[in-house]
């Protein structure tokens, strides 16, 4: 299993660019960009940030994919 997230989709839809969510974050735009592309799991710190900076539950964010469904 592998940890995938919504993220791209959620700061889109409010209207935020990555450069906005990296400045409010204290980290770099790309480490928001790689966590977006799913080539970087933020750390538990960074992902509990993450929802609260979108006002969410963890699982509206983050969620589990099982190595199979990645495949189809």
């Amino acid at each position: 299993m592998r940890v995938v997230n919504h993220i791209k989709e959620i700061r889109q839809k409010k209207g935020i660019t990555q450069v906005k969510m990296s400045e409010d974050l204290q980290v770099t735009r790309q480490t928001i960009n790689a966590i977006e592309k799913n080539k970087y799991n933020p750390s538990l710190e960074l992902a509990l940030k993450i929802v609260k900076y979108f006002d969410m539950p963890i699982e509206k964010v983050f969620y589990l994919m099982k190595e199979e469904e990645n495949k189809l």
